[in-house]
């Protein structure tokens, strides 16, 4: 892997020298001045340009205050001079091999200050094939990154948010680094990855971990792929949905195609920008949770309502006595263990970027580091980014081009996760420090070897009990540093074959990363013996990429004879290679907290190591007919060929047909003058997703972990798959577009219907005579259908004012249509507190809830009497009495009777038992409405840009909530449960309506997965409000400088919802079924503040 490093640098690097090399040429100086032919006043900002005999721009400059200007050319027969700006006519110059001076006077042009519209065929980012915009014949949209570029964020997908209709975006978390969910017409998989496909200037943008990863239990780490891509870079962000697009990119387009365009070169002189930002962050209002008196008084309760007392000789940590200094003054605080370990947090964003070039070479360099500390204590990202693009012209036939990206990255992150899910919990009574018997702070974590809340196994890291450990110990003394290095030279070759009608294209593009994950518990953070497995713990982990991609295109674009045909045809042939190399070593008991690496001598408690390689092969074959500019067709076939599959199915072929009707363009639409461009389109394709793991088309061996006759023993690990096939999207989509009012108004509307066949499932049951309990199969069919709107209008502009409006609306309706009977219906057992059943089932959506129905509190003990559907009391005979049946829990086996103060669920069946049979679906977690909103407003220098996003209709699991309402063993819980019962109300009427079960020591089942816990998650989030300010040029540019801009940034404002939690924005992560729409109070998006400035020299 280093050698193969070792390489590629060394070809990038020699390929920018070669590059940049130039032909040095005897260059003069020619200096003049520009004036206005009227008053003889001199003009501010006039475009200066130097252009050769084929009227292609060689250099660029303008003028001054005082109309002078000054360049640098290379004597030339033929070039000449170029005078334009806005107002005045244009005018050309001759120059001569004698030229130093060259003055200019323009005549005033009253018709360049007419308001002008132009209608040109910008070519769109929309694939591996150059199409004019206004002729694509799918589902596109796209967004340009000035309208973004001031936002506080670190990665671009999560200024997207709200902006792009029917890509719902969701946050991950709220710490550095952490990535966002990105879904593209809903939920299309229930095992694998429902990301989209990320492609940065052509090139697929890889997760380099391996395919072997398991993503249901991948942290939101794993999905910050675009952290690496500095948002200062990027031009232009792109979107591709419907199956007819995504087919261009076959097997990897399935969940959609987010594309970005990189800044490039530009003609002219050297320009260098700058640009800062620095933010402020601050977490929101946390969870408000019981002081150290309160949570006393409630864990004594739970005790007593369970029939026993507690036994404060077993638990002093409750007794507050004096005579036991230890614990009076250890267990005798009132500790707020969320404010102990959050902070204000602070980022700085440094860009800087030089560009420029002629008609031979142009191109752009950039520098960015981004640095950012948590609002969590020992949080951080650091990130240094660099890019280089060049484009030469070889001749006027052939160019080269090479691009190199690098980035560098330390995320720094607590070594246990979630650090501030276990504050919540923490006893609010312990003390962070440790007390002498006198009373006196020592400085010393206190970390005791046992506490009511667990007590430490030889390596007991496990998630559920962080109530063991001490947070801020943990926060300031743990350490875990995730250092990745990731570079990405492309190579590029165009030949036009035939001038502009046959052109071929060349790409060979290197993906090298390396992750390394270094993880340090120091004594000193638990206080443990230094023997045991939870001091100094070191935990080292490498995992490297090598990727190695080829494409080779040919497009022909002929020049027919007439204007009314216009025909393109392109093909596509390309290989992917990715390699990827881990270990993980894991050891305890260093010599000091300052021996961190566990290969030096240590107690080696697990090591670990895997190699992988997929390849894949495509080719693609892709015509467009355009008939009289009204009347469009497209169609794509697509091969691609995976080595994850068996011979039987290694190859997968997608194709798609789309069309497009420009109407306004029809004789009888001359009279709605109003319409600058209306167009219907319709489409109809095919994509496929391939399997994420590999080698399951091979049969697997491992070996046991002991020896029999001194020889080890082997067994089949895995089934020989053949059979598995890939997972198919087929999809029918049309729409419309309309632009009218000259240019004021842009609507732009989809409908589509997404049918995804053979879903790969990897627990289908399996009979246990093949000696395996589950395998990996083909299993149904998902179903996503809806809409989607965008508008975009421009109300009101003038000389000095210009005000914009924004709007995306998207609805989508997902459901499991076909499920085959080997998959497990139920996944998650239903006999246990602070767990809902999982259930994959035909005609619900997935990520759907399945609990009990709560019914409130069993105010008496009246009211635990069982009834039938009629609502008359059950009644059994007992001992020839005939006595009234009391309501059970009976599940499998349990036959726990429900009391006064216990939580009471709905029956039913009206059988008097609470089981698997009162299980109902609640909800799920997809929202009925995605999109967002904001206006932009101009007026003269400054400008306001405001924007809102949204989700409605979508349910959450407040699982947060469940555990801090449980009451059930010596976590601390929320202030609502200061509402518990506590004692029967013959009345219900007296009873508060907000009331909570009893506290119940380790009994009853008060907090079974049920619709309490279910809340409507629908949002209307203040996302942005940006004032900025731009500098005038005749202001400025004494100081040298072109352009100039400061602002102000307010980020994630206000929330407007009903959820009871932290923030209702949660995770859509599909690929894990138990955890969609599940709030587990990870750190909360913080509250931005952000000052900055833009130069240009």
């Amino acid at each position: 892997m280093n050698r193969k490093n070792s390489i590629i640098y060394l070809l990038s690097f020699l390929f920018l020298m070669t590059g940049m090399a130039v032909h040095a040429q005897e260059s003069v100086l020619i200096r003049g001045k520009v004036i206005s032919a009227t008053d003889k006043e001199p003009i501010i900002g006039c475009s200066v340009v130097e252009m050769d005999k084929d009227n292609r721009i060689v250099l660029g400059t303008q003028t001054d205050l005082d109309g002078n200007f000054s360049m640098r050319i290379t004597p030339n027969p033929g070039h000449k001079l170029v005078f334009t700006t806005i107002g005045f006519k244009s005018k050309n110059i001759a120059l001569s091999a004698a030229s130093r001076e060259v003055n200019c006077s323009l005549e005033e042009d009253a018709k360049g200050l007419t308001e002008v519209v132009v209608t040109a065929k910008k070519k769109a980012n929309a694939g591996p094939f150059a199409i004019a915009e206004r002729d694509m014949t799918y589902a596109y949209s796209k967004i340009d990154a000035s309208e973004i570029e001031d936002l506080p964020v670190a990665s671009i997908d999560e200024a997207l948010q709200g902006r792009m209709a029917g890509v719902d975006i969701t946050a991950t978390s709220g710490e550095p680094g952490a990535g966002m969910s990105i879904r593209i017409r809903g939920t299309s998989s229930i095992n694998s990855s429902s990301n989209p496909l990320i492609v940065v200037d052509n090139i697929p943008y890889d997760v380099t971990i391996s395919s072997d990863f398991d993503f249901a239990t991948a942290d939101e780490e794993s999905y910050s792929q675009l952290l690496n891509i500095s948002p200062s870079d990027i031009a232009e962000i792109s979107v591709l949905k419907d199956a007819a697009a995504t087919a261009l990119y076959g097997s990897q387009g399935a969940n959609g195609v987010l594309l970005i365009k990189t800044k490039r070169g530009t003609y002219g002189p050297p320009r260098i920008s700058y640009s800062f930002k620095g933010m402020m962050t601050e977490l929101g209002s946390p969870i408000k949770t019981l002081n150290g008196d309160e949570y006393v008084t409630m864990i004594q309760e739970a005790f007593q309502n369970s029939g026993t007392p507690i036994d404060l000789s077993s638990y002093p940590q409750f007794a507050r006595d004096p005579n036991n200094p230890y614990y009076y003054y250890n267990y005798g605080q009132d500790t707020d263990w969320v404010d102990a370990i959050t902070q204000t947090g602070w980022t700085q964003d440094h860009n800087l970027s030089i560009s420029g070039g002629g008609t031979k070479a142009l191109y752009r360099m950039s520098l960015g580091y981004y640095n950012s500390s948590g609002n969590v204590i020992g949080q951080s990202l650091d990130r240094i980014t660099t890019n280089f693009n060049l484009n030469y012209n070889i001749s006027e036939r052939m160019r080269v081009s090479a691009d190199v990206s690098y980035t560098h990255s330390k995320n720094n992150k607590n070594f246990m996760t979630d650090l501030l899910e276990s504050t919540y919990t923490k006893m609010p009574n312990q003390s962070i420090y440790e007390y002498t018997d006198t009373g006196i702070n020592t400085g010393k974590y206190f970390s005791p070897s046992e506490t009511p809340q667990g007590s430490f196994t030889s390596a007991d890291l496990d998630k559920y009990k962080k109530g063991i450990y001490n947070p801020v110990a943990m926060a300031e003394e743990g350490t875990w540093d995730v250092v990745t290095d990731r570079v990405r030279p492309k190579f590029s070759l165009q030949y036009q074959i035939v001038p502009e009608q046959l052109i071929l294209d060349a790409d060979l593009a290197f993906d090298i990363s390396s992750e390394k994950n270094k993880k340090f518990l120091p004594q000193i953070a638990t206080g443990r013996p230094w023997y045991e497995a939870t001091s100094n713990r070191a935990e080292d982990s490498d995992l490297e990429a090598f990727i190695v991609r080829s494409y080779t295109r040919l497009s022909y674009n002929p020049k027919l004879n007439n204007d009314k045909h216009s025909l393109f045809v392109g093909g596509q042939f390309s290989t992917y290679d990715k390699q990827v190399e881990g270990w993980g070593l894991v050891s305890a008991n260093t010599a000091s907290t300052e021996v961190q690496d566990p290969s030096l001598q240590s107690r080696i408690i697990s090591t670990a190591s895997s190699r992988t390689q997929e390849r894949t092969m495509s080719a693609l074959l892709t015509a467009q007919y355009s008939f009289l500019d009204r009347y469009i067709i497209n169609g794509v076939i697509r091969m691609d060929g995976d080595s994850k599959y068996s011979e039987n199915h290694r190859y997968g072929y997608f194709p798609s047909l789309s069309g497009r009707w420009r109407v306004s363009s029809e004789p009888f639409m001359k009279k709605f003058e109003f319409i600058d461009d209306l167009s219907y389109r319709i489409s109809y394709g095919e994509s496929g997703r391939a399997l994420d793991k590999n080698y399951l088309a091979y049969k697997k061996y491992g070996s046991y972990g002991y020896t029999y006759l001194g020889m080890q023993g082997i067994y089949v690990s895995s089934m020989e798959l053949e059979d598995l096939r890939w997972e198919k999207t087929s999809e029918i989509n049309t729409g419309f577009n309309l632009i009218a009012f000259d240019n004021r108004i842009d609507i732009d509307f989809n409908w589509y219907k997404r049918t995804t066949n053979d879903l790969y499932f990897d627990n289908a049951a399996i009979a246990n005579t093949s000696g395996f309990d589950k395998i990996s199969m083909n299993v149904g069919t998902i179903e996503n259908k809806g809409w989607e709107l965008s508008v975009f209008t421009t109300p009101y502009r003038s000389k000095d004012w210009n005000v914009n409006f924004r709007m995306t609306l998207a609805h989508n309706d997902n459901i499991i249509t076909k499920l085959s009977d080997n998959i497990s219906t139920s996944t998650t057992p239903t006999a246990e507190n602070g767990k809902f059943m999982t259930r994959i089932q035909e005609g619900n959506p997935v990520g759907s809830f399945y609990g009990y129905k709560y019914a409130g509190v069993y105010l008496n003990d009246s009211e635990t009497i069982a009834k039938d559907k009629n609502g008359n009391a059950i009644y059994t005979y007992e001992n020839g009495q005939k006595v009234p049946v009391k309501m059970k829990f009976w599940y499998p086996t349990v036959g726990y009777e429900f009391e006064a103060g216990d939580a009471k669920y709905v029956d039913i069946n009206n059988d008097g038992n609470i089981n698997e049979q009162d299980i109902v679906y609640l909800g799920n977690a997809n929202p009925k409405l995605t999109g967002g909103f904001g206006p932009s407003v101009k007026f003269k220098n400054w400008s306001l840009d405001a924007y809102f996003n949204f989700r409605y209709g979508c349910d959450i699991i407040n699982s947060t909530k469940m555990s801090m309402e449980s009451m059930y063993n010596f976590d601390n819980q929320s202030k609502a449960t200061l509402r518990r019962w506590r004692a029967a109300y013959e009345n219900a009427a007296d009873a508060p309506s907000d009331l909570l079960p009893r506290a119940l020591y380790r009994k009853g089942y008060n907090w079974l997965g049920s619709d309490r816990y279910v809340e409507d998650g629908s949002f209307l989030r203040f996302q942005s409000l940006t004032l900025k300010y731009t500098f005038d040029r005749n202001v400025i540019q004494k100081l040298g400088v072109s352009a100039m801009n400061i602002y102000c940034t307010l980020y994630n404002l206000y929330v407007w919802t009903n959820y009871s939690g932290l923030d209702p924005e949660v995770s859509s992560r599909s690929s894990d079924l138990n955890k969609i729409g599940y709030d587990e109070s990870k750190a909360p998006r913080p509250k931005t503040a952000a000052i900055g400035i833009n130069l240009t020299f």
